[in-house]
């Protein structure tokens, strides 16, 4: 299985790159897994604002919201949140938020 060193600690990911223990999600995950799995050397706070509603979507729910809500709630347009998680929505900032991959993610 995969790993991420964060911190000195190994975290360990599924094959596709998401976490394999989503409780163990840090704010300094997010950025590792930013750089490794994504290509992305840093996280802006348009960045945040939609991991952190992700996040706490998912906390509230234990499901990724749909994209339409993640578009709602951020004010940002679907080619943006594409310009900042170039993977996607379903697949890269569910994963940054430290999600399981989400269904009907390909």
């Amino acid at each position: 299985m995969p790993t991420l060193n964060v911190d000195g600690q190994s975290v360990e990911l599924n094959e596709e790159g998401f976490l394999a223990v989503p409780e163990c999600w840090t704010a300094a995950i997010a950025a590792a897994l930013a750089k490794q799995e994504e290509g992305l050397e840093s996280l802006t706070p348009e960045h945040w604002k939609v991991i952190d509603f992700i996040r706490n979507f998912y906390v509230e729910t234990q499901m990724a919201p749909m994209v339409r809500k993640v578009c709602q709630a951020s004010g940002f347009t679907l080619k943006h949140i594409y310009e900042l998680f170039p993977s996607g929505p379903a697949k890269g900032a569910c994963k940054l938020a430290g999600l399981p991959k989400p269904d009907g993610c390909v």
